[in-house]
């Protein structure tokens, strides 16, 4: 069973708008505390500004709210 570091959307408003959002930075900014097998974007919250999201997984909610504020999401491969 692949286990996913959560992250939700709102989690992703402290950023500034054009930024790139990667599990590293994540990481080093404390909002996940490990990688596990990867990180997985869910769409609980809402989010205002224009980024740029890498993650392993996101949910079907996740990328309409990301898209409709302008921003792109990029899945990485494992």
């Amino acid at each position: 069973r692949t286990e996913y570091a959560i992250v939700n959307v709102g989690q992703l408003e402290r950023f500034p708008s054009g930024a790139e959002i990667t599990p590293e930075l994540l990481v080093a900014e404390g909002v996940i505390s490990n990688l596990r097998d990867g990180v997985k974007v869910l769409g609980d919250g809402s989010l205002t500004r224009q980024l740029t999201v890498k993650a392993h997984k996101f949910s079907k909610k996740a990328l309409e709210i990301i898209q409709s504020a302008g921003g792109r999401c990029e899945v990485i491969a494992r």
